[in-house]
């Protein structure tokens, strides 16, 4: 696999595609932190055990684990949000392959190992588009050969869209009809 070549930035600054994760991470966690420590509180409430998180290994970049914690909820994925720490802390990226359970064959693809897993990607926001499921890896694989700042914008900007378009998809009752 060939790498593009970089530009020469300075070596105090962050490359682009971290920055973008650090200054729209800190904002994003900075807007939805009330929403969260409230769901973390009516989880604590409600669950008598198991705990308000869900924690597990998984594989990040240069295949190094790294223990990911997210609150036990899909509503809304919400689960994806309480995830926002780790982009901050450079454990993950915004955009980037799923974090795979760390010691997984797929996880050790030399491929993936080159880019931060992320909390969306090309995979996600391409899922209900007609492709068969089994299309993830190579669209993942794609996203890592080809990713640029771009891209990484394009996929940000579709990810609340198909987020919403899955919340209507489990929501509706049997029978409605959908808008396109």
């Amino acid at each position: 696999m060939k790498r593009r070549p970089t530009a020469w930035r300075p070596p105090h600054l962050p490359e682009p595609k971290r920055l973008l994760d650090l200054t729209l991470g800190s904002a994003l966690l900075a807007l939805t932190a009330p929403l969260l420590a409230a769901v973390a509180l009516t989880l604590a409430l409600s669950r008598p055990a198991g705990g308000v998180f869900v924690r597990d290994y998984r594989t990040g970049l240069n295949g190094h684990p790294f223990l990911l914690s997210s609150l036990r909820t899909r509503l809304f994925r919400l689960d994806l949000l309480s995830r926002l720490p780790h982009v901050v802390r450079g454990e993950l990226s915004l955009v980037g392959p799923a974090p795979l359970k760390a010691g997984s064959p797929a996880g050790a693809a030399p491929w993936r190992q080159l880019v931060r897993p992320g909390l969306t990607g090309l995979a996600q926001v391409r899922r209900h588009s007609g492709l068969p499921w089994d299309e993830t890896p190579l669209l993942d694989q794609h996203y890592v050969e080809h990713h640029w700042i771009g891209l990484d914008l394009a996929i940000l900007a579709r990810t609340p869209g198909r987020a919403l378009r899955a919340f209507n998809a489990f929501r509706l009752p049997r029978g409605s009809v959908r808008v396109p």
